[in-house]
């Protein structure tokens, strides 16, 4: 039974997740999102994804434990940190063959490919060139937490319960990307103390901590996610990848390289049609305004809005 329903509108996609009863991540989720993220990262057209819980209440809870219990139980090993390195390296290995990976998706071998798989998806959902926004509308633990925190922007239900990394309370650490990721949020220290303590977060402490974005009524949170999406499906596309890039991949650099990875990404996008087409209406504008349109206060939300200039041309 299909997990994942989209929902296409112009440059917005949006993607409601539903597993019944609880709503947790498993393996055919994980599959359904490979497929899907793969597909959004070749279509120009979609500006824009919204990623929510389909049934009422329920973001996605967390990964399904039982599964993973499994998947260690089949496995029947507990390597240290560099077997487990020589372990994922092959898995790694196998997937890139298409029958060798369909040979070992049916042995205890499994588990490993899922993992890695589960960092693809969210990998590719940093490094494609739209903007990836998550409507948390109920519990968000575990790998509901690294899924939100893989999208480029939060905002969550007032009535959401919590968002966070429980997983240590079971004897293991996050392990699809969360303690990467709520470190570069929330820095190391409060990210540590929340992953230690099992802690999680409330709607209000979630934006305090800059974990969420915004915080908004239950009734309004789709509607002010799709009107974000609509918004900023609107920057180009070229632009949008190339700010991920110097964000994801440079802000986790040391200044300088950081830095390296920050010009090349404005060198690529500063000279596309797009970025050219706007700049030559922008200097057009101050021409005959006689200043700035990002000086004046109401004059600069039409660029914000991304109506001032289309720069979709083309793409559908």
């Amino acid at each position: 039974m299909p997990t994942l329903e989209a929902e296409r509108s112009e440059r917005v996609v949006v993607v409601r997740v539903s597993n019944p009863p609880h709503n947790f991540m498993d393996r055919g989720m994980v599959a359904e999102l490979d497929r899907l993220t793969r597909s959004l990262s070749r279509d120009r057209t979609v500006g824009s994804v919204v990623i929510t819980g389909g049934p009422e209440g329920l973001f996605v809870t967390h990964y399904d434990v039982a599964e993973i219990l499994a998947g260690v139980e089949d496995v029947g090993v507990a390597p240290g940190p560099r077997a487990a390195g020589v372990l994922l390296a092959a898995a790694a290995a196998i997937r890139r063959v298409p029958g060798l990976r369909d040979l070992a998706e049916r042995t205890p071998v499994r588990g490993l490919l899922e993992l890695h798989r589960m960092h693809d998806v969210l990998g590719r959902m940093n490094a494609m060139d739209k903007v990836v926004i998550a409507a948390i509308n109920g519990p968000a633990t575990g790998g509901g937490c690294e899924l939100a925190l893989a999208c480029d922007l939060r905002l969550m239900a007032d009535s959401s319960p919590h968002i966070g990394l429980p997983e240590m309370t079971l004897g293991f650490n996050p392990g699809a990307g969360g303690t990467q990721r709520l470190t570069r949020l929330i820095g190391p220290g409060r990210a540590l103390e929340a992953m230690l303590e099992g802690r999680t977060f409330t709607p209000q402490e979630a934006l305090e901590a800059g974990l969420v974005h915004r915080v908004v009524p239950s009734a309004d949170l789709l509607g002010a996610a799709t009107e974000t999406a609509e918004r900023l499906a609107r920057r180009s596309p070229g632009s949008v990848r190339a700010l991920k890039a110097a964000v994801y991949r440079g802000g986790g650099e040391p200044l300088r390289s950081g830095l390296a990875e920050e010009r090349r990404q404005f060198m690529a996008a500063g000279g596309s049609p797009e970025a050219l087409l706007a700049m030559a209406a922008f200097v057009e504008e101050v021409s005959e305004r006689g200043g700035s349109p990002w000086a004046d206060r109401d004059w600069i939300v039409r660029w914000q809005q991304g109506t001032a200039v289309d720069l979709n041309q083309g793409d559908g």
